[in-house]
């Protein structure tokens, strides 16, 4: 197994200073970070320094994994929004981003390593846990079906009953998204 990288082994709070650093100046200004970076290291009592080509490099990557988490966030919104779970997104919005940080975390441990370092178990788990993530939402989808078929059949019941027109019924399915 090869060492960590320097990067890896900062201090957090001079990781973390380095990735808002990036993010602030649009991952540019390589050169000039790395020498903040430096000097902030040597006001830490470290004795490590960094050349710009490593910082250029982890800023890529930092790049990468932060639109990437972008992405999903957008995408797991829009999801959300258009299957009319806005209100049930609001209660379970803790969750679903729990678990999204959960397997971008994963995922970000995983993008430095080789093909032979990654273990095959942990991409079962990643897979696992999406494969359950959409599980649920099709169970989600099934109740709401389910929902849908029991409103049809009482639209369908009052117009047998007389208390309702079959063109209000008809009406009725269009406003309620199930014609």
């Amino acid at each position: 197994m090869p060492p960590p990288r320097k990067v890896d082994q900062l201090p957090p709070e001079i990781r973390d200073w380095l990735q808002q650093t990036l993010r602030e100046r649009g991952f540019s200004d390589y050169v000039a970070i790395t020498d903040e970076l430096n000097d902030k290291l040597v006001e830490a009592g470290k004795v490590v320094s960094f050349h710009h080509a490593t910082v250029h490099r982890f800023g890529q990557e930092y790049h990468a994994f932060v639109r990437t988490q972008e992405t999903a966030s957008a995408w797991a919104q829009d999801w959300m929004t258009e299957n009319g779970l806005e209100e049930e997104a609001k209660r379970h919005n803790v969750l679903f981003q729990m678990v999204t940080a959960l397997a971008f975390k994963a995922m970000e441990a995983k993008m430095g390593k080789e093909g032979d370092e990654i273990d095959p178990k942990e991409l079962h788990f990643i897979g696992r846990m999406l494969k359950d993530i959409m599980a649920s939402a099709g169970i989600r989808q099934s109740m709401l079906a389910a929902e849908r078929k029991q409103q049809a059949e009482k639209l369908d019941a009052a117009v047998e009953s007389g208390e309702l027109t079959a063109d209000i019924a008809q009406k009725a399915r269009e406003i309620m998204g199930f014609s």
